[in-house]
């Protein structure tokens, strides 16, 4: 059998990971949690993420502040990420690029537009990956 790509589900929304989490699991290993600082915790610990699906507004630390922290962990600075956003602030989205991010994705999403944009990113980095051999 082969194994599932991991996905770091990030959100302190419940009803928003738990839709993650249902809408996903059937295809990936899908490890939900509820804040950015609880995230950092993991990615300090755990093997990296194939993917991060990252909200940007959270409590005490968002979104942005959490993958600003990421990516200063050695092991964590090519994981991709989607970002998860209610917001349609242009600034979010500026902000969030210039730390990497792969994608966005506003919320509330449809989960067939999730589940594309994260075969998307995992494919792009797979290519690259391959080039890069």
């Amino acid at each position: 059998m082969e194994e599932k790509l991991t996905i770091l589900a990030v959100d302190d929304n419940s009803i928003s990971l738990a839709k993650i989490e249902q809408e996903l699991k059937k295809t990936y290993e899908i490890v939900p949690l509820n804040s950015g600082v609880r995230a950092l915790q993991y990615l300090k610990q755990k093997t990296p993420p194939d993917l991060i699906l990252l909200d940007i507004q959270m409590v005490p630390k968002d979104g942005i502040e959490t993958l600003r922290e990421i990516r200063e962990l050695e092991r964590c600075q090519d994981i991709p990420v989607i970002m998860l956003t209610s917001q349609r602030e242009k600034h979010t989205i500026v902000e969030s690029s210039k730390l990497g991010i792969n994608d966005y994705v506003l919320k509330p999403f449809k989960p067939e537009d999730l589940r594309e944009r994260i075969e998307r990113v995992l494919k792009t980095e797979f290519d690259k990956s391959m080039d890069n051999r």
